[in-house]
């Protein structure tokens, strides 16, 4: 199959990459031994505007995803985060294309408006619509044409390149790595376990309550110097609901700390993760991993092995191709939750 995959490469951050979901994907089309063609809306609208002037640049970047998709004759379009490619545009492609499938997919979280204005004003121009979120908040998103859908955080081996499961020498114990404010709920819970936690284990926080947050091949290190993660999210408890930390951890073998709300063993068990229903049972329980090594590394190679075989880049995308033309589903994918 041959499938344009349209989404930010941010060629213009030269190596400072932020988030990695998009090439994860792209690995997962080629993995899937489909052909790749992939369109970056946000470059190329620097490297096209006239004078710097980006409303005339949004013109020219949406010509030639137009050009883009004459040219490749795609079987299917695939768009993430690239508000600057219109719903015009995607119409005038589907009168081109008749027979191309436009999925979209969208990471980000539906507790904010915004971010429901988005995906309504997709969810009329594409085939399908896939999201890390689940269950009933995706109904609003239905058409009655299209599809819509519950996807996992990926992961792709070149991307999560460690196994941090089966070490036992780390420059800390723990680690959180996030971009939050002072008014964030994570703000005050990550100072007062670190406070709590002082006398037992290093755990170390990157991102507003002690620094700037880390990106790139900077966050690939802490990632790899660390025995513990935990998982917070801005809100929790939303069905199916993480950030992309969650592969990003798990999938580097780190044992990996999940509040236990929003229905998330639903696709976990505790002998993937260590779930937790406060923060003082999670000083409790991370105290007893901390100095039983030998359960630390049980509990975090499941996961890891776990999560590379269900949640792969690879098996996600075969599911957005299934469910995009109503195929027969090619896995048995333990998270499907098509409304």
């Amino acid at each position: 199959m041959k499938i344009l995959h349209v989404h930010n490469l941010m060629l213009r951050n030269y190596g400072r990459v932020k988030f990695y979901t998009n090439y994860k994907l792209s690995n997962g089309i080629i993995r899937g031994n489909h052909r790749l063609m992939e369109f970056s809306d946000r470059d190329i609208i620097r490297f096209e505007a006239p004078f710097g002037i980006r409303s005339l640049g949004k013109q020219i970047t949406n010509r030639k995803l137009i050009e883009t998709c004459d040219n490749f004759r795609p079987d299917l379009i695939i768009i993430g985060h690239c508000d600057i490619i219109t719903e015009n545009t995607l119409y005038d492609i589907q009168n081109l294309l008749p027979h191309t499938k436009i999925a979209h997919w969208f990471l980000d979280c539906l507790w904010t408006p915004r971010n429901i204005r988005r995906l309504q004003t997709r969810m009329h121009s594409t085939d399908a619509i896939f999201i890390t979120t689940g269950g009933a908040p995706l109904k609003q998103f239905c058409t009655g044409k299209n599809r819509v859908a519950f996807i996992p955080n990926p992961i792709d081996p070149s991307w999560e390149s460690h196994n941090n499961a089966i070490k036992t020498e780390f420059e800390r114990d723990l680690v959180f790595c996030g971009n939050h404010s002072k008014l964030d709920f994570r703000y005050k819970l990550l100072l007062n376990l670190k406070h709590d936690l002082q006398d037992a284990l290093h755990f170390d926080i990157f991102g507003a309550s002690e620094g700037n947050p880390v990106w790139g091949d900077a966050y690939d290190a802490v990632l790899a110097g660390s025995k513990m993660g935990l998982n917070l999210n801005k809100e929790e408890g939303w069905p199916l609901y993480s950030s992309d930390r969650i592969a990003q951890l798990m999938g580097n073998g780190l044992l990996t700390c999940i509040w236990d709300k929003g229905e998330m063993r639903r696709l976990f068990t505790d002998e993937q993760v260590l779930f937790f229903k406060d923060a003082t049972e999670f000083s409790r329980k991370i105290r007893k991993f901390h100095e039983n090594d030998t359960m630390r590394q049980t509990i975090a190679l499941n996961g890891y092995k776990y999560y590379h075989e269900h949640f792969s880049a690879e098996r996600v995308v075969q599911f957005m191709i299934d469910t995009t033309f109503d195929l027969p589903h090619s896995h048995n994918y333990i998270w499907a939750d098509v409304v």
